[in-house]
């Protein structure tokens, strides 16, 4: 699992968004088991508990389910669950400041989606 930790968000929603990330990339599938949270831990040189508090956030979602003496696992359905609350949150953050923006800059639908188009990653 990749993780860079960062000062900007707390360190057990970091953990949870890069468990989520793996399970969006197919590097994890559903069925298949996560880490466990001493590994990762040790890994990350963190608290258990701050890495068992993001673990919690998935399991509350039903991205991740325990099986008892054995460990977490990737829930059934995961992957789209990931993606649907990720969607929510890029249009809620993302998406209502760039069009906030626009509208203060006399931006069209049009020439955004223009410009959207027109948009090459670098």
């Amino acid at each position: 699992m990749k993780l860079e930790l960062n000062d900007h968000e707390p360190i057990f929603i970091q953990i949870s968004k890069a468990i989520e990330d793996e399970i969006l990339c197919d590097s994890i599938k559903e069925g298949m088991q996560v880490p466990s949270t001493t590994e990762l831990s040790k890994f990350y040189k963190i608290n258990p508990a701050t890495v068992l508090k993001g673990v919690n956030i998935l399991v509350d979602k039903e991205i991740l389910f325990k099986k008892r003496g054995i460990g977490m696992f990737v829930s059934k359905g995961a992957k789209e669950i990931i993606k649907n609350g990720r969607k929510e949150n890029f249009k809620e953050v993302y998406l209502k400041d760039l069009i906030g923006e626009a509208k203060k800059l006399g931006i069209t639908k049009e020439e955004l989606l223009d410009m959207i188009s027109d948009f090459k990653e670098e």
